[in-house]
């Protein structure tokens, strides 16, 4: 009996692993790739992410920001 119990606890472990879902949903396959940006101005590669504004090379400047009042932030005032 003890035997039984055993062979029926480890082949329900089995198929709880064989159906069990990946955590985080299905694993997706893309084709290896490189974001990257040339400066217009020297030619410099540089990897392309967000909130990068200027060259590190040359200088130039690729995003021209400029803070407004918001909501919750305002700009600073440094005529006091």
């Amino acid at each position: 009996m003890q035997e039984e119990n055993v062979n029926s606890f480890l082949e329900n472990l089995k198929q709880k692993v064989k159906n069990q879902n990946n955590y985080g949903g299905k694993t997706e396959i893309n084709k290896a790739q490189i974001n990257v940006r040339n400066c217009p101005n020297c030619g410099a590669g540089r990897a392309k992410q967000d909130g990068v504004t200027h060259c590190s090379y040359c200088g130039f400047e690729f995003i021209n920001t400029k803070l407004t009042d918001g909501v919750y932030i305002k700009k600073e005032d440094n005529s006091i």
